[in-house]
């Protein structure tokens, strides 16, 4: 391999390598796992992702057996690819075997457990009631929170209708208003001009009383002094 001198070929052969080992650490944790079943889901799903990126490094590898220029060399990296399938289904075979070893321990596990807690399951059995009562009363208590909430939806729906009928009374109220300041204004004018013909009409009385009164005492000076 190192004679090729190809630093790509290197470089995803110490990929392969790489996973491989990471591959085999997780088999045997799978293999150690005593449960729960959450614990070996999630081993599983780590060791199929590991070989899903091994199955890709080991089709760049084959792709570069398949580009080189001279058959030695080709050969010599087909069998190293050969040689990772080989070891890939093997690890594959491990990793089946541990998951049936741990499977194993798991149900075995469960089964003790269901010998041996008989208390338990009478305590789980009254906690489930406890449980279900404090749900009940937790219901019940949002039940209430929701009436409450509901009522205060209400009461502040007729707070919002009751500011818009004052709104609208205040609105009408200032339509009122500016009609009754228009007709003060127009009272106000009326009465200012019935204030100036008053005057008009004192002032014209006043001249006609005047011219009145010349002509009485034109008249009675003619008659009692005509020789004035």
């Amino acid at each position: 391999m190192a004679a090729t001198g190809d630093v790509p070929v290197r470089v995803c052969n110490q990929e392969i390598v790489k996973f491989d080992l990471e591959i085999k650490a997780t088999v045997q944790d799978i293999r150690d796992c005593q449960g729960p079943l959450s614990v070996l889901t999630e081993l599983n799903a780590r060791v199929k992702e590991k070989f899903q990126y091994l199955r890709l490094r080991i089709q760049e590898l084959e792709q570069m057996a398949k580009e080189q220029d001279k058959e030695s060399e080709k050969q010599a990296l087909l069998l190293e690819v050969e040689n990772h399938k080989k070891q890939m289904l093997s690890n594959q075979t491990a990793w089946r075997k541990a998951n049936l070893a741990c499977k194993i321990a798991i149900d075995n596990s469960e089964k003790d457990e269901l010998l041996q807690g008989g208390d338990q399951l009478r305590q789980r059995k009254t906690t489930k009631e406890s449980l279900a009562e404090n749900a009940s009363t937790i219901t019940e208590s949002l039940m209430s929170i929701s009436r409450m909430m509901s009522q205060q939806v209400q009461q502040s729906e007729e707070t919002m209708q009751t500011l818009a009928n004052s709104s609208q009374t205040i609105l009408d109220a200032n339509e009122e208003f500016k009609s009754m300041s228009g007709t003060i204004q127009l009272g106000r004018k009326l009465i200012t001009k019935y204030n100036r013909r008053e005057l008009t009409d004192k002032l014209l009385i006043f001249l006609a009383l005047a011219l009145f009164l010349a002509t009485v005492l034109y008249i009675l000076k003619k008659r009692l002094f005509p020789f004035l």
